[in-house]
């Protein structure tokens, strides 16, 4: 890939790389995340296969695996946000719950999971991003969603 058509590819995803690791993270650590997913990018660019298409999904993937070093710092802060949530009069009662879900998803169901919700990334470039089949995709997706039912479903019989 070009310089000219890199930084093409950076004026037109760095927005999105950032609200998804932002959404993930918080805002200062998403900007340091997403500065080194293009870093990173940047450097193996001479590597990227034009052939693969949307370069989008190799950006996610790149972001994502920059992610799993976070994960322990994102359960905790997930955790952290349920409790205070939990606190606030304005909070809508799911939200804590739904921290709470998430954070106790496993890395790859919560990986698939945020990059379909947050991203919005479909299942062919969410597979793309996490280098799995498209059907593992959709195997994770499915007890993902399963998971955080059944965690939402617990609380509110806990509560009720």
């Amino acid at each position: 890939m070009r310089a000219e058509a890199f930084e093409e590819l950076f004026e037109r995803e760095f927005g999105s790389v950032y609200g998804y690791l932002a959404r993930r993270v918080g805002p200062e650590l998403g900007r340091d995340l997403a500065a080194e997913t293009f870093t990173r990018a940047f450097a193996a660019r001479k590597r990227y296969d034009p052939e693969r298409g949307d370069a989008r999904p190799w950006l996610f993937g790149i972001a994502n695996n920059l992610l799993r070093r976070h994960y322990r710092d994102e359960e905790r802060r997930l955790r952290a946000l349920a409790r205070l949530d939990a606190r606030r009069e304005d909070t809508p009662p799911e939200e804590p719950r739904l921290a709470d879900a998430l954070a106790s998803l496993p890395p790859e169901e919560r990986d698939a999971l945020l990059l379909f919700a947050w991203a919005d990334l479909g299942y062919a470039e969410i597979a793309t991003a996490l280098e799995v089949p498209v059907g593992t995709v959709r195997s994770r997706l499915h007890r993902a969603r399963a998971h955080v039912r059944a965690a939402l479903e617990r609380e509110e019989a806990l509560d009720g």
